[in-house]
């Protein structure tokens, strides 16, 4: 039997293609459909509008295939009230739960639209006193109620032009940027940075061991020093290498000022594991004086939060790791509040699962030196990912540049370092 529903969408649908996506989409999901109407934008400022019927097999394949086409601002004409189920037992949403995106999400309570709080991609939405929010079905318990269907559920599409503006995040046109000129990019990112902390928000930033392996830690501890690292997101590698370097100037076993092996070199990080374990904590071993420069040095002398979530592939790990990946999904999320702006570093797995936690209303820009890492961001539903592909020492130091005042390479943070030292 036949089963069918009306949608429309606004926007600019010729220039966007998302029209001819949406389309698509309805006959991948083996769908057929009409276009009721179709008003075309005159100007470039005209948006367009298209009411569209939609029919499929069965309702499973009609609610699935609603759900599917609100990632693309795509709502039901006559949306109704919302529908929820009672979950049946923890850790399981109801079969035909809805399946959230990052997008501004609202939900019709009562004849009123309630605004979703923490957009998040790939979890339910759960209702409580009359709120919504989303939910991941590992934190699901017996008898919450959950979204059920599409019906009275609408998705805002990303940067519509009544969101848009002159300091909007579209400094890069295309998602992975190799050839646009390298210090605009950077002193791009570096203003939208200073407007991020100007209104009061959080910048993250995610990271990988590279940022040490590239010798780009001392431009990245300028960086925190001057404020502009609220927040950490990294595994036990960034840590655990940063740490070995500050001990024994070592990453890997390569020596940082000279490029060459040292010998012994490659016990030295697992060495440094094992100091820091032996202190407690990474906090603890600052306060004790046995962890005296380095990323996660400046972190704990500033008061910035830091969340490291490990691997099967770690040694050690350090103490501050989680090594329980649920558990770490959680305190990342727990550090989302306030963020204004997120910078992800030389970290493929990073930046996906942080990709996955963010709203996409929270600009996003990918550094790495391979441009698949990005793609892979934009292929996994962080739509809003810009990237540029360079070294990540080079971008480093760039940034620090721009926004840490007096701050001269390297060699300077060298001789700083010298000074304090007495060597």
């Amino acid at each position: 039997m036949i089963v069918s529903e009306t949608v429309e969408i606004r926007g600019h649908l010729m220039n966007s293609g998302i029209l001819t996506k949406v389309l698509l989409d309805i006959r991948e999901y083996g769908g057929d459909f009409v276009i009721d109407r179709f008003d075309i934008g005159k100007d470039a400022a005209d948006e367009s509008y298209a009411r569209i019927s939609i029919s499929a097999e069965d309702t499973d394949t009609l609610t699935r295939l609603l759900m599917s086409l609100q990632s693309r601002g795509v709502n039901l004409v006559e949306p109704g009230e919302v529908e929820f189920r009672e979950a049946e037992q923890d850790g399981v949403f109801p079969d035909d739960f809805y399946s959230t995106t990052n997008l501004p999400t609202l939900v019709r309570i009562s004849g009123r639209w309630v605004p979703v709080d923490n957009p998040e991609m790939d979890c339910g939405l759960l209702i409580v006193g009359g709120r919504v929010r989303t939910i991941p079905v590992s934190d699901v318990r017996h008898g919450d109620h959950i979204v059920c269907g599409a019906r009275g559920v609408k998705v805002v599409p990303l940067f519509s032009h009544r969101e848009r503006d002159e300091s909007s995040f579209d400094f890069m046109i295309s998602d992975v940027s190799s050839e646009k000129p390298q210090a605009l990019l950077v002193r791009q990112i570096a203003e939208q940075m200073r407007e991020v902390k100007a209104a009061g928000k959080k910048v993250l930033w995610v990271g990988g061991p590279a940022v040490v392996h590239t010798g780009a830690a001392p431009a990245m501890v300028e960086l925190v020093n001057a404020g502009f690292v609220d927040v950490m997101f990294a595994g036990n590698a960034l840590a655990t290498h940063d740490i070995e370097a500050a001990m024994y100037g070592t990453s890997l076993g390569v020596d940082l000022a000279k490029g060459l092996g040292v010998e012994h070199g490659h016990e030295h990080h697992i060495r440094a594991i094992n100091t820091i374990r032996k202190a407690g904590s990474i906090s603890a071993a600052v306060e004790q004086g046995v962890l005296t420069g380095g990323i996660m040095h400046a972190l704990v002398t500033a008061g910035k939060r830091f969340v490291l979530v490990g691997s099967v592939r770690d040694d050690g790990p350090l103490p501050n790791v989680y090594t329980d990946v649920i558990e770490g999904q959680r305190a990342m999320r727990a550090e989302l509040a306030d963020v204004g702006f997120a910078i992800m570093v030389a970290t493929m797995l990073h930046s996906v699962a942080t990709g996955n936690l963010l709203p996409a209303s929270i600009p996003l820009v990918c550094v790495d030196i391979n441009p698949a890492t990005v793609t892979k961001l934009a292929d996994r539903g962080s739509a809003q990912a810009r990237g540029i592909v360079t070294d990540i020492g080079l971008f480093l130091e760039q940034l620090a540049f721009e926004l840490v005042p007096g701050y001269r390479g390297l060699a300077a943070v060298g001789m700083r370092n010298s000074a304090r030292t007495g060597r």
